[in-house]
């Protein structure tokens, strides 16, 4: 079995990770937490969110963050972006890419965008083609892929649909996400073999939760058919909002651990990761579902 020599993980534990906590981070917190993460070796931290505060409360001191970040050469720095409000906040904090977001799941984009799906298309065009013209790259999350919290199977030919919209817009990746953590290794490779046969293996991307404890195995189905790009959050913090159940975003460290066993080069330093994520879990006083803190702790 061939599997690639290197992996690029991305970051996302200071947005998709604080998204869904009750416990407020102070912002001073999170500054000091995205540049601990920055100094590990990771080339891509998506580090806070635009989206209202009504509607994310945890996140609304985006501008303030962006800001007050140290950021080290090399090192992507994104931020989610809902519309053309969201965007301009974003050019204000610095930001290096546009994460833009819809589902699958109808249901879902109602759920969590309060729009129809063909409502945020157009709405999500109109950041791509702004935040191109700020010479900004831009990422789009394609939610609820693998299962929807309301309407359970969510057609693959939707999910190839949307792909494709959403490629047509010229985005630079698009991470497609397992939002309820439901998905299994047969599951991964029947969609990525209709995916992979439309677009590039370089630009996509995959998102796993860890809700039923599979995210690590569908990663390495992912990796057999040439996929190197995962998302992860320090810790496995964060789920998602508006899908019932969905905590657990599979643990960085528990991918950066299970990559560098198998002779996967990911440049992170795990020991820093570690300590980041220990970090932070302090911070959120409650104990974190990442294997490998549990192991950091208790050595």
């Amino acid at each position: 079995m061939l599997y690639p020599k290197k992996v690029k993980i991305k970051e996302v534990g200071p947005r998709d990770g604080l998204q869904n906590e009750n416990v407020w981070i102070a912002t001073e917190d999170k500054i000091s937490w995205i540049n601990q993460l920055s100094r590990t070796g990771l080339s891509y931290i998506e580090i806070t969110s635009f989206v209202h505060p009504k509607w994310i409360p945890a996140l609304r001191d985006a501008i303030d963050v962006a800001k007050g970040i140290n950021r080290e050469k090399g090192v992507t720095y994104a931020a989610l972006v809902p519309n053309q409000k969201g965007l301009e906040n974003a050019l204000k904090g610095g930001i290096d890419e546009a994460c833009v977001f819809m589902s699958a799941s109808e249901t879902h984009n109602r759920k969590n965008i309060n729009k129809s799906t063909a409502d945020t298309l157009h709405i999500l065009k109109q950041v791509n083609d702004d935040a191109k013209k700020a010479n900004l790259t831009t990422r789009a999350y394609l939610s609820t892929v693998f299962g929807c919290p309301y309407e359970k199977d969510v057609p693959l030919e939707q999910v190839i649909r949307l792909s494709e919209a959403l490629f047509e817009f010229g985005i630079s990746e698009l991470s497609l996400g397992d939002t309820i953590g439901a998905a299994n290794p047969v599951q991964v490779e029947i969609v990525l073999e209709a995916l992979l046969a439309r677009f590039p293996a370089k630009q996509i991307a995959l998102h796993f939760h860890d809700t039923r404890g599979t995210a690590l195995a569908n990663m390495v189905t992912a990796l057999q058919m040439g996929i190197t790009v995962f998302d992860g959050s320090a810790g496995g913090l964060g789920g998602c909002p508006y899908a019932p159940g969905s905590s657990g975003n599979a643990a960085t460290e528990d991918i950066v651990y299970m990559l560098e066993q198998m002779d996967i080069k990911t440049n992170v330093k795990l020991d820093k990761l570690l300590s980041a994520a220990k970090w932070i879990e302090e911070k959120m006083g409650k104990q974190l579902p990442s294997r490998n803190l549990k192991v950091f702790k208790s050595s």
